[in-house]
């Protein structure tokens, strides 16, 4: 299992971030602690607190993945 940190500015951030994970074929979780959806779910991601950070989780090695959601990543330094 593979987990960064993501933080999102804007809708426009939301949409494109979903429009690129819908075209990985795994499962991502996106969530802020018990709080946990779906991240391909538009409903589910815009319930989200996005005044901080949220934890991405998927199951993929693919290390094209990480080059796809970089635009996305949070670092706090």
């Amino acid at each position: 299992m593979q987990q960064v940190n993501v933080k999102f500015n804007n809708v426009e951030q939301i949409r494109q971030f979903i429009n690129t994970i819908e075209k990985i074929d795994t499962n991502f979780d996106l969530g802020s602690g018990h709080r946990v959806v779906d991240a391909k779910s538009v409903i589910g991601v815009m319930g989200l607190d996005f005044s901080g950070p949220l934890r991405l989780r998927y199951h993929s090695d693919d290390a094209d993945i990480e080059k796809k959601i970089a635009p996305f990543v949070y670092s706090s330094v």
